[in-house]
C-alpha cells in the first residue's frame, strides 16, 4: 500500500477474526493528588475464527518500540501479527510498560531516558555501511524521507532505568499469563530480557521462546541504556545455586549460572543475514544453553532468506521471514 493512498482506499484483504484489548493494572501508588497507577501493560489480543494451534503467542516488542512493531509494516503491509493469525495461532501484544499505550508518569514510573532520535533508528535498522548486504530494507535511509518518519512515529523513551524497566516487563507479563495460560513467547530485540524473565517468573506457563535479533551478549553495556547486569537481562533473575549479586554473576564461571527457568525450554534465536546482531547471537545462545535451555540458533539464510537485517519483521520479505518462525514454533507443538 502506498503511502498516498488513503488507507480505506487500499486493496488490503478483508479479514475475519475476534479481538479486543484489556490491561494489567500497574501497583496503586498514593501521592498528594491521590491514589495514581504505576505502570499498567496495554494488551490487544487477536484470534482466528478457528484456533488451530495449541499455545496463544505473546509478542513482546523491543526496545522503544510498542506493539504495533507486530501489527504492520513502514509501507501498511500486515504484520506479523495478522500472519500468526493467518496461520490459527491466537496473539496477545502487549506495550511494554512506559512504552506505547501503557501510559508513563515520571513521578510515578521513574525518570525517563532521552527522546528516540532518528539518527539510532538509522544506525539499528538501515546503516549505511549495510547497505549493499541489506537487500530486504525496501525504505529510505535518509532523515527527511516519509518512511523514517513513520518509522520513528512509533518509537519512544525508555525509563531510564533498565533494571526497573525489565522488573515491571517481567511482573506484567507474569500477571498475563496467569490469565491466558500457558504461551510461547515471540521477543523482538530488547523485547527479549522480558521472555527470559517471563520464563524466569512463570516457567511452567512459557512453553518456549522465539527471541528474534535479541539484544547480547551477556553482561553487555549499553552506553546510554543500560547494562544487562545479571547475564541476559538488567534486572535479576533466579540462579540455582544462588547468586549473591550481579557482580558475582559477572564474576561467575557462566557453566555454573543455571536459570530453573530456563530449564528444558525449548529456545530458538532467529536472525537476520545481513544484521549485526547475528555476530553475537552464537554467545547468546551459549549463555542460555549453559542456563539449561534448548536453545539454537535459526539463521533466516539458512532457510533461503537474504538479506535481512535488525528490522526483519517489517522488511519488505516481512511476509516470508515469519514463516521460519511458524514453522519452528508448530514443529514444537503441533496444531490441533
Amino acid at each position: 500500500m502506498s503511502l498516498t493512498t488513503a488507507p480505506h482506499l487500499s486493496d488490503s484483504p478483508l479479514t475475519t477474526s475476534r479481538r479486543g484489548h484489556f490491561w494489567i493494572p500497574g501497583e496503586r501508588v498514593d501521592t498528594g493528588s491521590g491514589t495514581v497507577q504505576r505502570a499498567p501493560m496495554y494488551v490487544a489480543w487477536e484470534a482466528p475464527e478457528t484456533i488451530t494451534q495449541p499455545h496463544p503467542l505473546v509478542l513482546i516488542h523491543g526496545g522503544g518500540g510498542q506493539g504495533t512493531d507486530w501489527m504492520g509494516t513502514v509501507d501498511g503491509r500486515p504484520g506479523w501479527a495478522r500472519r500468526f493469525v493467518d496461520a490459527g495461532f491466537a496473539v496477545y501484544i502487549v506495550d511494554r510498560p512506559g512504552h506505547g499505550r501503557s501510559p508513563y508518569h515520571p513521578d510515578v514510573v521513574g525518570p525517563m531516558g532521552g527522546a528516540f532520535p532518528y539518527e539510532a533508528a538509522v544506525g539499528l535498522f538501515a546503516p549505511a555501511e549495510a547497505a549493499a548486504s541489506q537487500t530486504q530494507w525496501g525504505y529510505d535511509r535518509e532523515i527527511g524521507s516519509d518512511d523514517l518518519d513513520q518509522l520513528v512515529s512509533s518509537m519512544g523513551p525508555l525509563p531510564a532505568a533498565l533494571d526497573d524497566s525489565q522488573a515491571m516487563d517481567a511482573d506484567r507479563l507474569a500477571r498475563l499469563l496467569d490469565r491466558i495460560g500457558p504461551a510461547v513467547i515471540v521477543s523482538h530485540s530488547a523485547g527479549a530480557p522480558a521472555g527470559w524473565l517471563a520464563a524466569d517468573r512463570r516457567p511452567e506457563l512459557v512453553m518456549g521462546i522465539a527471541a528474534v535479533e535479541p539484544i547480547g551478549p551477556a553482561f553487555v553495556e549499553f552506553p546510554g541504556m543500560g547494562t544487562l547486569s545479571w547475564g541476559l537481562t538488567a534486572a535479576p533473575v533466579t540462579f540455582d545455586p544462588p547468586v549473591e549479586d550481579s557482580e558475582s554473576a559477572k564474576a561467575a564461571d557462566p557453566q555454573s549460572l543455571r536459570i530453573p527457568g530456563l530449564a528444558g525450554k525449548p529456545i530458538a534465536v532467529f536472525t537476520g543475514s545481513a544484521s549485526g546482531f547475528a555476530g553475537f547471537a552464537p554467545d547468546v545462545v551459549s549463555f542460555l544453553n549453559s542456563a539449561g535451555a534448548e536453545a539454537e540458533w535459526v539463521r533466516l539464510s539458512d532457510h533461503g532468506l537474504e538479506g535481512n537485517g535488525h528490522g526483519l519483521i517489517f522488511e519488505s520479505n516481512s511476509d516470508e521471514t515469519v514463516k521460519p518462525i511458524i514453522s519452528w514454533i508448530t514443529a514444537h507443538w503441533p496444531s490441533n
